[in-house]
């Protein structure tokens, strides 16, 4: 079996885009209290990217933290200590790497992960990859992916780092207001590349485009499903989050409530 499968046999839980960082407290508390459940109530649990907002390397979290980050790296690392933890790369923090997975006892998956499963085989990943409409996004994804790059801009201090990553989420923002719908969601065309790569595919599940919804078609010959990740916001309305859990009973969407409020996600 390659490094790129998997097999998570029980119940799993899979979620993403949470966007974690010090400006958003109360999105950090309620992820951590679903953190906490599924602990207790899931057999394994797969991020599938933007677990953080931004990601400047593994020495800015093992090495000195600032208080938010410490605190997020406790409830992960907990949460692997009695389940399966599984995290891969977003386009917000793809520099996660080696030091921060044995940091929390977690396995760092691949960008497109074989997850084979109590409902099957299912390919896992954060989505940003499907984008492929967006060449400049895919042009700039290819570049910061590279590895040359990533030693380069690991080898700054890390205030320069900061700095960087501020001015980068700026462009992002800017350019995500200006660009046209259809540019930012995936295309059919690599989605169909997937199922052409594994005829046994019946599921794909990703992230990114922060809508959340099965998509089921016929692709060569044989019905699939394509299912979208919300992304979790409860510093400001319209609130939401959620999951995808994953069993021998199939694959179901779920909203998240926020404990103490009793505030519903938005989906």
């Amino acid at each position: 079996m390659s490094k790129t499968d998997f097999t998570l046999p029980g119940t799993i839980w899979v979620a993403s885009d949470i966007h974690l960082a010090r400006q958003v407290p109360e999105t950090c508390r309620v992820f951590y209290a679903f953190l906490a459940e599924a602990a207790a109530h899931a057999n394994g649990l797969i991020l599938a990217g933007d677990i953080f907002d931004a990601w400047i390397g593994d020495d800015a979290a093992v090495n000195d933290p600032e208080p938010w980050l410490r605190e997020a790296i406790g409830h992960l690392s907990e949460t692997a200590k009695k389940i399966p933890l599984f995290i891969g790369h977003g386009n917000r923090d793809f520099l996660m790497g080696p030091d921060l997975a044995r940091a929390l006892g977690a396995t760092l998956m691949p960008d497109s992960t074989l997850f084979h499963t109590d409902a099957g085989p299912i390919h896992i990943s954060h989505g940003d990859e499907l984008c492929t409409h967006d060449v400049s996004f895919q042009r700039f994804r290819k570049l910061s992916r590279h590895p040359f790059t990533r030693r380069l801009f690991l080898a700054l201090p890390l205030q320069v780092r900061r700095a960087i990553a501020r001015r980068a989420r700026k462009t992002s923002m800017h350019a995500h207001g200006t660009k046209p719908m259809y540019l930012m969601d995936v295309a059919h065309e690599a989605v169909s590349d997937v199922f052409r790569d594994h005829p046994a595919l019946i599921h794909l599940i990703h992230g990114h485009t922060h809508k959340p919804k099965c998509h089921q078609f016929e692709d060569h010959g044989t019905q699939r499903c394509r299912w979208v990740l919300p992304d979790w916001e409860w510093d400001h309305p319209p609130f939401r989050g959620g999951y995808l859990s994953i069993s021998s009973a199939g694959i179901t969407m779920h909203g998240y409530t926020a404990p103490d409020s009793g505030q519903p996600a938005q989906q």
